[in-house]
Parts: structure tokens; sequence; C-alpha cells
């Protein structure tokens, strides 16, 4: 009697439930397994994952659930599997750790994948020792949030992307914290989407990488410590405003490379010791405004294939140099910046120098020609040019001037 009790109680727990949309898994309760939990569940239904330890190979999910963890329980890859793969709209996962998701040099696993769904939420996971952490490919309407990913980075090539989109629209990535991947953010092919908040830093390649992505924008981020800070390519109408890019160091380190880009806005942006802090190529119609450059070695490569890019009431401080190019036509505008290298006079004292101001120095135009020469360039020769080119300012770029200096760094 108390054995066929026991075997009517799962259908007893799941009746009620399907009055209240909530299942238990857990040790503790008669559904052990969340595969199990799945499978008995309808779309609306609240799965609660209790504390423990699960390892169940790939949990393939493809009803709208809410799939919340109590007391932090962890999800196990086994180094072998893709732990969630979802296809369904409106659901949550939330509160759960994923841990040791397989690699695959054929399929893109993810401790999360999600595909063709709409209008869904992860939020406040751990996700650790994955290759793909979060991998989401054709989808609307969704929201990443308050999410910890830790990486173990292999080779480039072998390590995936902290939260990846592909084909995705109106996405929102908001608060989450990545490090140890290939990227920290990688979006392709994603519109109308925002990125706020975010701490990615110690990746491989860069905190955050744009491919193909219009009308985003990407806000009060930090990108510390990343091969480069962010790279945004062949795309237009993106906004990058209020972010920190902090120590993104190395031969080809940025805080932000902009390749083949148009139609955006740099605003009210600190970079601070980065290797270069802007990297222009092929970039057309950006407002730059309102920055801070400290301590950068470059503040600007501008390549010559850049056209009406407008330089406006940034601070350039104690950066190596200010503004480096490789051609002599100048397109862009520099209006109304500081600059703690310049040395002119203000007579009518209304805050702005009364000679225009040259960004480019000489020894930067050697330096782009050959970059080994940098090794010179506390060298007396090199001060020697220095004082040449105030002589004859005519070496540099003529027209590559501010017009209008500041002669105070005002408040940003």
């Amino acid at each position: 009697m108390k054995r066929s009790l026991y075997c009517f109680f799962p259908f007893l727990l799941l009746s009620i439930s399907g009055f209240s949309n909530s299942i238990f898994v857990g040790k503790n309760y008669p559904i052990k397994r969340i595969k199990q939990a799945i499978e008995l569940s309808k779309s609306g239904d609240t799965l609660f994952i209790t504390a423990g330890f699960y390892k169940e190979g790939n949990i393939v999910i493809s009803k709208s659930l809410k799939i919340i963890g109590i007391n932090n329980p962890v999800i196990d890859g086994e180094k072998r599997f893709e732990i969630f793969t979802i296809s369904a709209p409106d659901f949550l996962v939330k509160g759960i750790t994923f841990q040791n998701s397989g690699y695959s040099s054929m399929n893109d696993y993810a401790s999360i994948k999600v595909i063709d769904a709409n209008n869904f939420t992860l939020e406040n996971n751990i996700i650790r020792n994955a290759s793909f952490a979060i991998h989401i490919s054709n989808c609307a309407g969704l929201t990443v949030k308050n999410n910890t990913i830790v990486g173990s980075p292999r080779e480039e090539q072998n390590t995936g992307n902290g939260i990846h989109l592909w084909k995705c629209n109106h996405a929102n990535i908001i608060n989450n914290k990545i490090s140890g991947h290939r990227d920290g953010i990688y979006f392709e092919f994603v519109t109308q989407s925002t990125i706020n908040g975010n701490y990615s830093t110690m990746n491989i390649r860069y905190g955050l990488h744009f491919m193909f992505s219009n009308d985003d924008s990407y806000t009060n981020n930090t990108f510390k410590e990343n091969g480069a800070g962010v790279a945004v390519m062949f795309s237009h109408h993106v906004k990058m405003l209020g972010n920190t890019f902090e120590k993104n160091l190395g031969g080809s380190a940025y805080g932000i490379l902009l390749k083949e880009i148009s139609d955006g806005t740099i605003c009210n942006n600190t970079f601070l010791n980065n290797t270069i802090a802007i990297y222009m190529e092929g970039t057309n119609r950006i407002i730059v405004t309102q920055n801070k450059f400290k301590k950068n070695g470059w503040g600007f490569r501008i390549q010559a294939s850049c056209s009406d890019i407008t330089v406006r009431k940034n601070i350039f401080s104690g950066n190596t140099f200010d503004v480096a190019t490789n051609g002599s036509l100048v397109l862009n505008t520099f209006d109304n910046n500081y600059w703690d290298k310049y040395e002119g006079y203000d007579l009518n004292r209304d805050g702005i120098g009364d000679i225009p101001f040259h960004p480019v120095s000489l020894y930067s135009m050697v330096a782009e020609e050959m970059p080994f020469s940098i090794m010179l360039y506390h060298s007396f020769m090199v001060m020697l040019l220095e004082k040449t080119e105030k002589a004859i300012t005519s070496i540099t770029p003529e027209n590559f001037l501010d017009k209008k200096p500041l002669m105070k760094s005002p408040v940003i």
C-alpha cells in the first residue's frame, strides 16, 4: 500500500502543478531529472530546479517555460554536450550555474543555445568553462542580463564568444560580466539593439565585436585588458556613448577600431592607457565629441580613407601622440578641443587659443612610415625634429589643425 501511494504521488503532484503551473525538480522531490520535468510540463509552466548537481547531457527545450534555479543548482555538460538547446518563444532561464559545456570544431556548442525564438530572458546565470557561453541566432525581443560568464581560453580559433548573437533584432544585453572568451560580446547582422552596463575583460580578441550590425547602441560599458576593446566593422548608425576603454594594450590593440562604418556617434567615453584609443579606416560621417583621451599611445589614428569626421570638445591629455595619419589630404574637422601640448596664447581671454593647433606631430608621421623608429622617441634627434616642426609647420599636414583650441580643459 505504501509503495502504491509513493508511485501515485508524482501524478498527484503534476495534477496540482497543472493548476499552479509549478514543477519542482531535485533530490527531495519525486521528479529528480530536468529532462523528466520538461517532458511532463506544458507551455506556460514554471520549473524550479533546486540545489544539486545535474548531469543530463543535451537538454532540448521546445516549450515556453520558466526555468528558475533555487539555491544555485549546477548543470554540468561533462565537456561533451551542449547543455540547453532552446527553440520556443516566451521563456525564462534564471539563477542556474552552467559549467563544462562541450567543444566541437564542427558545431558551435554552447552552454545556452537559443534558435528561432522571440521574447525571452536569460538572467542571473553563471556560466563557466564554456566554448560559447550564450549563442543566440535568428531571434527577436530578447534580454540577456546580470549573467556572469567566465571562460577558459585556448587558441583564438578554438575559443568561442561569451555572448554571441547572429541575425537578431531588438536585443538588450545588460549588466553582464564576461571574461576569458574570444570576443566578450559578438553581434553579426544584429539591428535595433542595445548593449548597456556590461563589463568585458581579458578576452582574447575584442571586448565587443560588431559585424554588419546597424542602428545599435552600446552605452556605459567597460572594456578592459582585452586584445582590443571594441571593433565596429561594416556597419552604420551605431551610437557609442559613456563607455570606458582601459588598458587594451598590444601591437594591434585599440580602444575602438572602426572599419568601413558610417553615420555614428562617439560621445562621453573615457580612453585610458590604450595602445591606440581610436583607429579609423574607411570611416565616414562620425561625430566624436566630449570624450577623454588620457595616457594612450595614440589618441587617434585616422587613415586617409576617412572623411567627414568631426572631432569637437574632447580632452587630449598625456598621450604620446594625439593624432596620427598616413595622408596629407584632410577631409575632417577638429574644433574646440583641449590639447595639453598646445603652447599658444589667449590675448582676448575668451578661453580659445589665438593661434591654431596642429595635432599631428612630425615624429608621428615618421613613426607612421617607419614603425620601428618609435624606439627613438625620447632621443635627442627626435627633440630636434619637434623643434624643427614648430619652426616649419608646413612639414606636417597643413590643413590638419584645430582652429579654436581650448585653453583650459572642460568639465566632461
